[in-house]
């Protein structure tokens, strides 16, 4: 199937010089949402993963259908404040300061295989701090996994140690 005919490209979006790649032109197309799932599962079946975890918001919509699809656990990643229990945080640089994100501190078990499913890879600094919060728990990232790659922003050159897919790729 040609995912690219089913992402929205909508320029100027948020702002002028902005290609924004919409996602959920993909997921309200049940075959291609499917075929999305199953691409993603057939990568993975050999990798064992325990468990699956996705970034807010939207690695949620492809990480939480496919943990299912795996028979695995699914776990989300979240902004700081977000999740009730106690968590693990990892900071990280954005264009114009910095974020964190945190996980469940009890959420991986040490040496559990980990997939890290999101809908985007542009800078790879998300799926990098992402990939540390795994590693700190002790779980072990067996692949990263991307519905696009926007190639030119030289994201998967922070992610070289790991195993990354990205089914639909950019230039921009």
């Amino acid at each position: 199937m040609d995912l690219k005919s089913k992402i929205r490209i909508i320029e100027g979006f948020p702002k002028d010089g902005i290609s924004f790649k919409d996602i959920t032109t993909l997921t309200s197309d049940g075959e291609a949402y499917k075929y999305t799932i199953d691409a993603f599962a057939s990568h993975l079946k050999d990798k064992n993963v325990d468990v699956v975890v996705g970034p807010e918001a939207r690695g949620f919509m492809f990480a939480a259908p496919l943990a299912y699809a795996l028979g695995a656990a699914f776990v989300p990643v979240r902004k700081k404040g977000k999740l009730p229990c106690e968590t693990v945080r990892e900071e990280y640089s954005l264009e114009y300061g910095t974020d964190v994100l945190e996980i469940h501190k009890d959420a991986i078990k040490k040496g559990q295989k980990v997939a890290i499913v999101d809908d985007l890879l542009a800078t790879g600094g998300t799926i990098e701090a992402v990939a540390r919060l795994v590693e700190k728990l002790g779980g072990e990232v067996a692949s990263i996994d991307f519905v696009i790659e926007l190639t030119d922003l030289k994201g998967a050159d922070k992610l070289k140690e790991y195993d990354v897919m990205s089914l639909v790729k950019y230039n921009i």
